[in-house]
């Protein structure tokens, strides 16, 4: 969190008071003591593998070839190969389960 100072807006930094630690700014003689602690977390949400590989168009135009499903056990996949990594390594290949009903995705 950061907090600027009011009087001259440069930012605040934390220093150890007295009894407690306060915000001090560096140029003029403001200070802020903090009374309770205050604390707050987000966690980014994690995107879905299909939104990572460009959404469900991103499946309209690919080839199918004969893999199977680990989810339903359907002999044919889509697939593409996406180059995830640095250029020395091999490229990452994602499949498709062609099942309309099924459409899972994994990658090899």
């Amino acid at each position: 969190m950061l907090l600027f100072c009011p009087t001259c807006g440069n930012i605040l930094h934390v220093e150890s008071g007295v009894a407690n630690y306060r915000f001090a700014c560096n140029t003029c003689p403001y200070i802020f003591n903090i009374s309770q602690r205050i604390t707050s977390r987000t966690y980014p949400k994690l995107k879905e593998v299909d939104d990572v590989l460009g959404g469900s168009a991103a499946w309209e135009n690919v080839d199918a070839t004969d893999e199977r499903c680990p989810k339903c056990s359907h002999s044919r996949a889509y697939f593409m190969q996406i180059q995830t990594r640095s250029a020395d390594e091999p490229m990452t290949t994602f499949y498709r389960c062609c099942n309309p009903q099924c459409s899972h995705n994994w990658r090899d």
